[in-house]
């Protein structure tokens, strides 16, 4: 399982009621079937997403619509309402429950804040599958795919210092949302690769950004308030690094501060390409997806359950190569990116 933690087993995970939630509660997308749940006779899976509006969601609900698609599965896609809309998602794991899924998929927004939905769907056989994020504990769910997030941030950790050469490190965080199993892994496994504490000198300051651009400029302004002298970056994803980038723009210290990121998007491969990343940490969600519907697919034939921590991949994208960290090119990165 390389670097991933394996969280405390100890939390009591209270099963809750399971209700049905109208549809205004969160943003939904079937492919195929009727409105019931009914589905035809079909496979039903469930996917609850974070958000229906960040790149990489859309990316892995798109995949997941394929490959249901492709199987002659039906796919009841719901999301929060924003990145840690806890509530958004126990409500859609409600519905997906009431609408007897065989299984459900989840990115969840809060790693602990889902545990009792999830308990009440397992409990009625549904096969649950943690994407992207884990939960905490891990086997809350029946098994997780997803990138291993803190081997993810010890690469970006690696390569930012690396960058660096010889200058001292004035170093920024931009993190995601706290709860996150997502966010304590990455901005954990960055501070290891660079080789800092949090509490480290070189450590200027933190800000919240729940993975949002716009969000992430305006931290990103705030902080260089602060500290002008910043000279490397951590960013939770390519969103938020996209708000570090424009909080520089046109500052004499633009093309001077090393941003690193995780996600791999096409749109982020490209602005490695342009200089306004030094580089991204790409994931593959349409992997996480797959393999997610054809477990689901499975289990409705066989009952047979995946179990544990499943590692999709990493692979750090720059055109500015650094020794002892392996990477490939943005020119890689744009047969390989997604989005």
């Amino acid at each position: 399982m390389n670097l991933v933690r394996k969280p405390a087993r100890s939390l009591a995970v209270a099963a809750v009621a399971v209700s049905l939630v109208s549809a205004a509660a969160c943003s939904s997308t079937k492919s195929g079937g009727s409105d019931t749940g009914s589905s035809g006779g079909k496979v039903t899976i469930g996917l609850v997403t974070k958000t229906n509006s960040n790149p990489y969601f859309v990316r892995l609900r798109a995949s997941a619509q394929a490959e249901a698609k492709r199987k002659g599965a039906h796919l009841v896609a719901l999301a929060g309402k924003f990145d840690g809309d806890n509530q958004g998602q126990v409500d859609a794991i409600n519905n997906l429950v009431a609408q007897h899924v065989n299984g459900i998929l989840i990115t969840p927004s809060s790693s602990k804040g889902v545990l009792g939905a999830i308990a009440a769907a397992r409990s009625r056989g549904i096969l649950v599958i943690a994407l992207d994020t884990a939960t905490d504990p891990a086997d809350a769910v029946d098994a997780t795919f997803a990138t291993d997030n803190e081997a993810a941030g010890v690469t970006e950790g690696k390569y930012v210092h690396a960058a660096l050469g010889s200058a001292a490190p004035n170093v920024l965080l931009l993190d995601g949302t706290p709860g996150s199993s997502v966010d304590d892994l990455r901005h954990d496994g960055f501070l290891q690769g660079f080789g800092i504490t949090a509490k480290a000198p070189a450590v200027k300051g933190t800000a919240v950004t729940n993975g949002d651009q716009t969000k992430a400029q305006t931290a990103m302004e705030n902080l260089l308030q602060r500290d002008p002298g910043a000279n490397a970056v951590y960013t939770i994803n390519e969103p938020a690094a996209a708000g570090a980038a424009q909080a520089l723009a046109g500052k004499p210290a633009a093309g001077k501060v090393v941003i690193g990121s995780i996600d791999g998007s096409c749109t982020g491969v490209r602005n490695v390409r342009s200089g306004r990343f030094a580089a991204t940490v790409m994931q593959f969600p349409t992997k996480m997806a797959t393999m997610g519907v054809d477990a689901v697919v499975t289990y409705a034939a066989s009952k047979a359950k995946p179990s544990g921590f499943v590692n999709t991949g990493s692979q750090l994208i720059t055109d500015k190569a650094v020794a002892g960290v392996p990477s490939k090119d943005t020119a890689w990165g744009l047969k390989n990116c997604w989005g």
